[in-house]
Parts: C-alpha cells; structure tokens; sequence
C-alpha cells in the first residue's frame, strides 16, 4: 500500500497523462475530420468537372456525328471538314482532361516514380509545344546549355501543361515566350506570357487541384494542369513557380538541378583535361 503523498504524486500524473492522451484523440479526430473534407472538397469538385468541363466536348461531339450521319442535308466538303475538325477536337480535349485526372491521381496515391536520366533540353521541350497552335510560342533553348537529371516524359507532361496554360490566357496575337538560361548549379525554364496576370495572393492557389483563377477562358478544363505539372517537377526534386511578367502577364519559373562536371560543347578544356 503506498503512503498518502505517493498516491497524490501517483494522481496527479495520472491526470496530466489523461489530458494528454484526450489531447492527442482530439488532434487526431481533427485530421481525420480535416482529411474528409478535403475528400469532400475533390469529389464535389470531380463531380463538377465531370458534369460539365467533360460533357461539353462530349456533347459537341454527339452533334457533329449526329450531323454527318443526317440524310436529310447534303454536306458539302467544307462543312464535313469543319465538322470532322470539330471532332477531333473535341477528343483532344476529352483525352487531354482524363490524362490530368489520372495524373493527378497518380500524384494523389504517391504512385508517381521518377526514371531519372541525364537529358538535354532541347530534347524534351520542343515536344511539349506540340498541343499548341502553331506560332503562339518563341523559344530560345540555347544548345550550350548544361544538361538535367530528370524524367523525359514526366518533363515533357509538366512544360505541356505550363505552356498550354500560357497560350490559353494569352491575348490573340501574343506569343508566349518559352527560354532557358543556367544558373550556377541550376538550369531556369521561363514560360512568359502577357495574359491577365494573377495578384501575390493567389500565385499559390494556382497550384492547387480544381482551381482557375478569375475569368478562365472557353476550354481552360478542370484546373488539374498547373497542379500536375508542380508534382511531376517536384518528384524530379525541380521547383514550379509563378511570378510577374515585366509589362503585364505571369512568368512560370521551372527550376531543375543541372549535371554537375557537364561541360558545354565548344568550351575550352585545360591541357590536362584532354591530355
């Protein structure tokens, strides 16, 4: 049997310990309270994008192929052309938002894992433009560059949807500005483009699934490419950010760690490098 003192030194831990393990079952219930309303947030949002960024080229579509299929109105050459170019891209539009929600799930499950290889980028960059018109981008990836330890495929998906996002917001006639440059150990990726532009406080939202900001124009989808392309530069341990354009517009700022001891072509090598 324990003395009277012991006992109340005995209690009075006894206490502090149950108010930290409530402490720490509320802490807990919080997160999990936090974590499904966050799961409430994303399908709420899935299911708006699903109910109208993904039926509107599906509809489109529907239409055009009911179209072609009339018998009641001959066609003419032009008209079935510009019909079949509106299926097309309508199913580029639809395949362009599933990859986004796959990918984002991807990223969602932590199921994404990076090939890292070394890589020019002269050699990834100029097969992201493919999905933009042709003329709405200059680009300057001068060949003296150093090289980048990354993914091929997981760049190329990343500066896809930067670029896209660029020329989407651009005013018609602008061209969005695609340029590289090293610094020190690190390679810059600059996408500039002289659209509307997006206030300090919401450079970040930017970045998050299912967000477009102010007006977003005729086809911008679901507002997952900027998301995807942050997490597929982040698990190649580059960075994504969004700063001003000097002049008006958004700059997104690409940042990969460049190859160390890489040695651009028609550099002058000491005697006893080549020796």
């Amino acid at each position: 049997v324990l003395p009277a003192e012991d006992r109340r030194v005995l209690g009075a831990f006894a206490a502090q310990a149950a108010v930290v393990l409530d402490r720490q079952r509320l802490v807990g219930e919080a997160e999990e309270a936090r974590r499904l309303a966050e799961g409430n947030r994303i399908r709420t949002a899935l299911l708006a994008a699903v109910s109208h960024d993904l039926r509107t080229p599906l509809a489109a579509i529907k239409a055009a192929v009911t179209s072609l299929r009339s018998d009641d109105v001959a066609w003419s050459e032009a008209d079935e052309a510009e019909l079949l170019e509106g299926i097309e891209n309508g199913a580029d539009r639809l395949d362009h938002l599933v990859g986004n929600l796959l990918d984002m799930s991807r990223l969602q499950t932590g199921t994404v894992t990076p090939l890292i290889r070394e890589i020019d980028l002269d050699e990834v960059v100029p097969m992201a433009l493919g999905g933009v018109p042709e003329g709405s981008v200059d680009l300057d990836i001068p060949e003296t560059l150093p090289m980048v330890a990354v993914d091929p495929g997981l760049l190329e998906r990343a500066v896809a949807n930067i670029v896209e996002n660029a020329v989407k917001y651009s005013p018609d006639g602008e061209r969005v500005t695609v340029a590289a440059s090293a610094l020190g150990a690190r390679v810059e990726l600059r996408v500039a483009d002289r659209g509307p532009g997006v206030p300090d406080e919401g450079k970040e939202r930017i970045f998050e699934p299912f967000q477009r900001y102010g007006d977003a124009p005729r086809g911008a989808g679901v507002g997952l490419g900027l998301a995807v392309a942050r997490g597929f530069v982040e698990s190649m341990g580059g960075t994504l950010d969004a700063e001003d354009t000097p002049g008006g517009g958004m700059t997104m700022v690409l940042t990969l760690s460049a190859v160390s001891g890489y040695v651009p072509i028609g550099t002058d090598l000491p005697a006893q490098a080549v020796s």
